[in-house]
């Protein structure tokens, strides 16, 4: 089994806290930063960490820098970070938009925190097609 080096975006506290706990109870992922809006994550990265994340996980609607934004300058900036949206829109155009801007894909968050653990599982298997696993 593989583990992946994981940054998550998320504003929103509590969802970020259950999402992070999952992702730690999963033991698929070490999680190198946790941020509320993509100008923590930029200014981190720029801050040169130890070890880069291999995979960006970002809701899209933030203030400050959005998901969208993370996409655009981290494909420029950062072009070997795997950048995955995620909102609560399961929308298909949203899917699409994302790709089109350059994540690598687009999941959807659940409905409820407790459903965290599919939302993981799903996003390792993501993580596995896209930079192998």
């Amino acid at each position: 089994m593989r583990t992946f080096r994981l940054a998550i975006v998320e504003n929103d506290e509590d969802e970020r806290f259950f999402m992070s706990e999952a992702f730690k109870a999963s033991g698929e992922f070490e999680i190198l930063g946790e941020f509320g809006n993509g100008d923590q994550l930029t200014d981190w990265l720029h801050g040169s960490p130890k070890q880069l994340p291999e995979l960006v996980l970002s809701d899209l609607n933030m203030p400050g820098k959005n998901g969208y934004d993370i996409i655009d300058e981290l494909k420029i900036t950062h072009p070997g970070i795997a950048v995955f949206a995620t909102s609560t829109s399961s929308v298909l155009t949203t899917r699409e938009k994302c790709i089109r801007a350059g994540a690598k894909d687009f999941i959807a968050k659940p409905d409820i925190f407790i459903a965290y653990d599919s939302f993981v599982t799903e996003f390792y298997q993501l993580a596995c097609r896209y930079l192998g696993g």
